[in-house]
């Protein structure tokens, strides 16, 4: 039996904006509820930690208190909710725009309790159109934001940083973050799908904060297309923070993100016919109407050479759904036979593989774990694909 008060372990953490369905009024799934994204981070992705991002609306607190009374969860002391086999940690996201922002940028808030995740609820509430709704704009200044959050000894996380709307620097700021936001009270930066460890430390700004691999789950099978690896006596919340802080041997060991040409919004894209094209306009259907792509973007911001060295390792991640032939009814065969995504994406030996799939299946995903796939990069809301072979 492990002391976990002497051993820090790696645990798969998805902190990511995993949403809740119908029943809090969002345009989500109906089958993301509590239970479900709790069984399915359990025994389909195998993440110990997971992040829920509409925990500030009345009906989910009640849901998670009710959970409480029952005893099927239990409140942890160093913060988050225990249900079996895996930690729930309180989000919530909003949309900022005050008259510093270029445009308007998502941003994350974790609160260690549901006693501080009522109290900011309640905050929120009187600066919100509709506290009911998921991912709302709030009607106060940036910086007043991130010092509640940090009086209530919060998170305070801008959200997918580079795609081209609703971002910090998609849309919010001209060249720094510090047009907008106090620099002291960021406690990490979320990547983004289309964008990496190297990619991003092109900003010098940046290379103060850790990073997140992060995606927003719209739906039960995008949980965990990206997460990190972190080192952690225990899932808690004041373990995960912690680790952002590297203190005390806490630490995020890996990143594991999309592979960014994978990302909706990785190169710049005409809004009309979908060609990716260089320059102002289009070539092929001359419109002027183009969504820039991230990688464009961070030529326009860059400050530095690249990467830091004390970045932990960024493990591109092809998940399942993306790879050729793999269809629903192959998936489940894999999942009943290997266990968990995780343990498909980067552990299952090709021979075993190939007992359940095709030979091309079996190919694609070992591929997908050595990076050696040819990629088709997305761009303007439409996702990369992987090259299928001849």
């Amino acid at each position: 039996m492990i002391d976990l008060r002497e051993y820090v372990a790696d645990l798969h953490i998805h902190i990511g904006r995993t949403r809740l369905g119908a029943a809090v009024k969002i345009t989500a799934a109906p089958s993301l509820t509590i239970s479900s994204i709790i069984q399915y981070a359990v025994l389909t992705k195998g993440v110990d930690l997971i992040g829920v991002i509409d925990c500030h609306v009345k009906e989910v607190i009640l849901e998670l208190e009710e959970k409480i009374e029952n005893g099927e969860a239990f409140p942890l002391e160093g913060g988050g909710i225990q249900f079996p086999g895996v930690t729930l940690l309180l989000g919530t996201e909003l949309e900022l725009l005050d008259e510093n922002c270029k445009g308007p940028i998502h941003v994350l808030a974790y609160m260690p309790t549901i006693e501080k995740m009522k109290e900011f609820s309640e905050w929120l509430a009187k600066r919100m159109t509709n506290p009911n709704l998921s991912s709302q704009r709030i009607y106060e200044k940036a910086k007043v934001v991130q010092l509640k959050v940090r009086e209530l000894g919060g998170l305070f996380i801008p959200a997918h940083v580079f795609t081209p709307f609703k971002s910090l620097y998609g849309k919010g700021v001209t060249s720094s973050l510090t047009e907008v936001l106090d620099p002291k009270l960021i406690d990490a930066i979320e990547l983004g799908l289309s964008s990496d460890t190297n990619m991003a430390d092109q900003i010098k700004e940046l290379h103060a904060y850790p990073y997140l691999t992060n995606s927003d789950a719209h739906s039960l099978e995008k949980i965990a297309r990206e997460y990190q690896m972190v080192k952690m006596k225990q899932p808690s919340f004041q373990e995960f923070r912690l680790a952002l802080q590297k203190k005390q041997g806490r630490k995020i060991s890996s990143n594991f993100g999309l592979n960014p040409l994978l990302g909706k919004y990785y190169r710049t894209t005409c809004a009309k016919c979908s060609k990716q094209i260089e320059g102002k306009g289009c070539s092929n259907c001359q419109s002027s109407k183009i969504v820039k792509g991230v990688f464009e973007r961070l030529l326009e911001l860059r400050s530095s050479d690249g990467q830091e060295t004390h970045r932990p390792p960024y493990i591109h991640q092809v998940p399942l759904q993306f790879i050729p032939k793999l269809g629903k009814q192959t998936l489940k065969k894999l999942r009943d036979r290997f266990g968990t995504d995780m343990n498909i994406i980067h552990s299952v030996p090709i021979e075993d593989l190939l007992q359940v799939v095709s030979k091309p299946v079996a190919e694609a995903i070992i591929g997908a774990r050595e990076g050696t796939l040819s990629i088709n990069a997305g761009g303007g809301g439409v996702y990369g694909k992987i090259a299928t072979r001849k």
